[in-house]
């Protein structure tokens, strides 16, 4: 949790295939909770916020964005999310959850707060949490895994440093970025992890880091240091 605490998490409650979700239960008490909305209209346009994934390493990236299009059981965004952020909930201006994110890449999709609330309708109030039988008795792997390799960078240019930024001939600016690769090896997102401490050279960072490649192969991540200096 966000004040450090630990808590179990003891079982499912309730899952869908088919919706792509499932309930789980926490061993916790007397903590903050999100509420879900039972009147969300989510028509194209409607302005909603994302509540990124800390195991994604986007605790920072909360961020406004727009519903693009609406289907019974599910809604697009306007946003790219990396497929860690599954999962994440989607806020309105009240901050209800009105959905729960479901997929992440160039058209990330949500399943709308009324179905995830008819899942909860599905829970009785004896329910036991559980785990899938199949979890408990996997057998023993007899390959030792070996870890997939990222992809190789192609095409890599450094940031330059803007004419505007006067300074002191040496004097450097540091910072870290986190960049977000699809399949086809373009960049679809870029993160100030640490800011340099001055917002034109963020932007001249982000900017060229939004121009990097990667070989095709999967989506990955990388965090990139970026150092300016002056002359």
């Amino acid at each position: 949790m966000a004040d450090g605490g630990i808590y179990n998490v003891s079982g499912i409650l309730a899952d869908s295939k088919t919706l792509d979700l499932a309930i789980l239960q926490a061993d916790v008490k007397r903590v903050p909770f999100l509420t879900l909305s039972k009147t969300a209209n989510l028509k194209p346009g409607t302005h909603v916020g994302v509540v990124g994934s800390t195991l994604a390493g986007t605790a920072e990236a909360a961020r406004e964005t727009t519903i693009s299009t609406q289907q019974p059981e599910h809604v697009e965004i306007a946003t790219t999310l990396s497929t860690a952020s599954t999962g994440s909930p989607i806020l309105d201006a009240n901050g209800e959850v009105v959905g729960v994110a479901v997929s992440g890449g160039d058209k990330a999709t949500a399943r709308p707060s009324k179905t995830v609330g008819s899942l909860l309708d599905r829970i009785a109030s004896d329910a036991k949490p559980r785990w899938p039988e199949t979890a408990q008795t996997a057998p023993t792997p007899t390959a030792s895994p070996h870890p997939t390799p990222k992809p190789r960078l192609v095409y890599a240019p450094a940031p330059a440093f803007p004419s505007e930024v006067r300074s002191r001939p040496g004097a450097t600016w540091s910072g870290r970025f986190r960049l977000n690769f699809n399949a086809r090896g373009n960049v679809i997102n870029v993160q100030v992890i640490q800011s340099t401490g001055n917002s034109v050279l963020d932007q001249s960072a982000l900017s060229t880091l939004r121009q990097w490649k990667s070989a095709p192969g999967r989506e990955w991540e990388a965090t990139v240091p970026v150092t300016f200096q002056s002359r």
